[in-house]
């Protein structure tokens, strides 16, 4: 991944700052809103699991251990009336059954359950199903008194474990006081299974029956003591009044009976049975005023509840968004700010120095103060008024070096300027003088000589004009009129060192206009001495053109070593945007004057490789440079205006005949 791409604003790492304290705000208030609004849910579930699940159950309950009671008398004593009793009873049973697993079944109960709540009801649905098996055995003779009472135990225990169930879904006081009272119904429902047992020993107990007894006797007093501690005042003084009644008294004496006597006497079971009906109404209508007034205090304590989340929650949302709205704030404060930084060191490097460097170039004088301002950043951050000063100060030295910086390119450009107008006054004296001589030159080898002075002094004409390119001004060469194409590029090849190895091919009869004819020579003459110098000394440098549909192209191929892909990619890079000149890259200087040629006259330069394996290059001649004189023109622009003196020719056609190439490549 890139530096910029891990790149991140102010404004987010602002917000990562204060991400950790907001939320652990946020997860405070998640927290809080969600314990209040899950135990308001669960008090309004209390009341969905009382309508269609408990309150069906208990009354399940009851026509349970009546039917239990009456089978026990029925199997007991065997008489017809004890038996319509027991159908009459089943009767009521199957409808109270039939409720119960209805509204077990329902989808509002369904939803209102837990997984774990759901099992427990199924069990209890399952459980109910024995019941039919236990009437079968009884119908058949099949089931004994105890083994009939026990089953039908094991059907009351199924449904208490269900009630119990609904009671586990919280620890909320309402839930808790629910167990208690379960615990209650349970003692309950320990004292109609007594009635069971000694409903059917008209003759007394059995050792085993008289165990199961006292087991039931013991199980209910615990209960009942270890319970009442645990209910609140109301609940607990339904209970208390049960138990202290003379009727409570007299059933605890009547037990003690029964568990010591051998024999129970008539009149002893109808007491008894007396005494316990009574007692075990009382401990349903407890229970069922009990379980009424928790479910009555279940809806007010919700709303409460819900009405304290409402607030809670939303006095926390408000702090949570007030956090972020600060946090954004805040942080888009901070970044306007840095925007503003930013966008004066922008503006400094896009505008202020381009623009400074544009007028010391151009000759102007350049104000510091107008030029480099002290920037001006927004807000009051007292770091980022310091960042601020310190880009003033940086901007201030920058714009000091570069006026310095362009002070001392114009200063070079000069001494360019000065030695290259120096030199080509001389070389044309020296030029002047040759040409003097070879008129008068009688002797071959003499007149060779001469011609090849007169080629030397051509480069180094050349070699002149570049400087005063590189200084940015216009050489003094300069033609009226059209020239050839095929002239002009002969009169390049000629200002080559090893011109006897450029094969320059014919091309169309077009006209080159005159005033971009010494540009063009020098551009070519460049492009010429490079696939030259960069290939054997034993391959030739062909040089072909001709009209395309955008202008005139020139092809110069060598047959050198290449050029890798990176390296033609910058070189081309270069030839299209003209680089400054940097004195320290004194090697490229060709590539330099290339450039500045090309961005002249628009010309297109560009490099790819050869089909030979080395190099060629491409000079696109815009249409707008290109004329197509009559050939009456052109002959007439071959013999007046392309003169030996202005384009060597003669010493190019005379010259390679007797030259012979050294091989040596250009020291540059």
């Amino acid at each position: 991944m890139s530096a910029r791409g891990r790149d991140r604003p102010i404004r987010s790492r602002i917000i990562g700052l204060l991400l950790v304290p907001l939320f652990s705000l946020v997860t405070l208030w998640a927290v809080t809103a969600g314990v209040t609004i899950e135990e308001s849910l669960s008090l309004r579930t209390y009341n969905t699991l009382w309508s269609t699940l408990r309150q069906p159950a208990d009354s399940l309950i009851v026509e349970l251990q009546a039917e239990r009671m009456a089978t026990a008398r029925s199997l007991g004593s065997r008489s017809q009336s004890d038996r319509t009793a027991l159908g009459l009873q089943r009767q009521r049973t199957n409808a109270a059954r039939e409720r119960v697993r209805t509204l077990a079944l329902s989808r509002e109960s369904r939803s209102a359950t837990t997984s774990a709540m759901r099992a427990q009801v199924d069990e209890m649905l399952q459980g109910l199903a024995r019941v039919d098996e236990i009437r079968a055995e009884v119908d058949e003779g099949l089931s004994e008194r105890l083994h009939a009472i026990e089953t039908y135990n094991l059907v009351s225990d199924a449904i208490y474990r269900m009630h119990y169930s609904l009671a586990l879904i919280n620890d909320i006081p309402i839930y808790q006081q629910s167990r208690v009272v379960i615990s209650l119904g349970y003692a309950k429902e320990l004292l109609t299974r007594e009635q069971a047992l000694a409903a059917s020993a008209s003759g007394g107990l059995t050792d085993e029956e008289r165990k199961l007894f006292t087991q039931l006797v013991g199980n209910r007093r615990f209960l009942i003591d270890q319970a009442l501690p645990e209910l609140d005042t109301s609940l607990r003084q339904l209970h208390v009044n049960l138990i202290t009644t003379p009727l409570y008294q007299r059933l605890r004496l009547q037990e003690e009976q029964i568990i010591k006597a051998p024999r129970i006497s008539v009149r002893t079971q109808r007491v008894w049975q007396s005494t316990s009906d009574d007692l075990a109404d009382s401990f349903q209508k407890a229970q069922t005023e009990a379980a009424s007034m928790l479910a009555r205090r279940a809806a007010p304590i919700a709303d409460s509840i819900l009405r304290r989340a409402v607030l809670a929650g939303g006095f926390g949302l408000l702090a949570v968004v007030a956090s972020i709205l600060i946090s954004m704030h805040v942080g888009g404060r901070l970044a306007r700010e840095l925007a503003g930084l930013r966008q004066a060191a922008l503006d400094l490097a896009n505008q202020r120095l381009p623009r400074v460097l544009a007028k010391l170039r151009s000759g102007d004088e350049v104000d510091l103060a107008t030029e480099a301002p002290p920037i001006r950043t927004l807000g009051g951050t007292a770091e980022i008024q310091d960042v601020g000063r310190a880009f003033s100060t940086v901007q201030q030295a920058a714009v000091e070096a570069a006026i310095g910086q362009a002070r001392l390119q114009r200063g070079v450009s000069q001494v360019f300027l000065n030695l290259a107008r120096r030199s080509q006054t001389l070389l044309h004296r020296q030029r002047t003088q040759l040409h003097g001589m070879q008129r008068y030159a009688t002797e071959p080898d003499m007149l060779e000589e001469l011609f090849r002075l007169d080629h030397l002094t051509t480069r180094m004409r050349r070699h002149a004009e570049g400087l005063i390119i590189l200084s940015g001004s216009v050489p003094g060469r300069a033609w009226r009129k059209p020239v050839p194409m095929y002239d002009v590029v002969r009169g390049a090849a000629a200002e080559v060192e090893d011109y006897a190895r450029v094969n320059v091919l014919p091309m169309e009869e077009h006209g080159l206009d005159g005033s971009a004819v010494a540009d063009v020579i020098h551009l070519i003459a460049e492009l010429i001495e490079n696939a030259t110098v960069y290939s054997p000394p034993h391959t030739p440098v062909a040089v072909r053109g001709e009209i395309v549909g955008t202008g005139f192209a020139v092809e110069i191929e060598d047959r050198g070593l290449g050029l890798t892909k990176e390296r033609l990619a910058e070189l081309n890079e270069r030839l299209a945007n003209a680089p400054e000149f940097d004195i320290a890259d004194t090697d490229r200087m060709g590539l330099f004057v290339v450039a500045r040629l090309a961005a002249r006259r628009d010309v297109r330069v560009t490099l790819r490789p050869s089909p030979y394996g080395g190099t060629t290059a491409i000079v696109l001649i815009p249409s707008a440079l290109m004329v197509c004189p009559k050939d009456d023109d052109l002959t007439r622009l071959r013999t007046e205006e392309v003169t030996p003196e202005d384009i060597i020719l003669a010493s190019f056609n005379r010259g390679p005949k007797n030259d012979k190439n050294t091989g040596q490549e250009d020291p540059r």
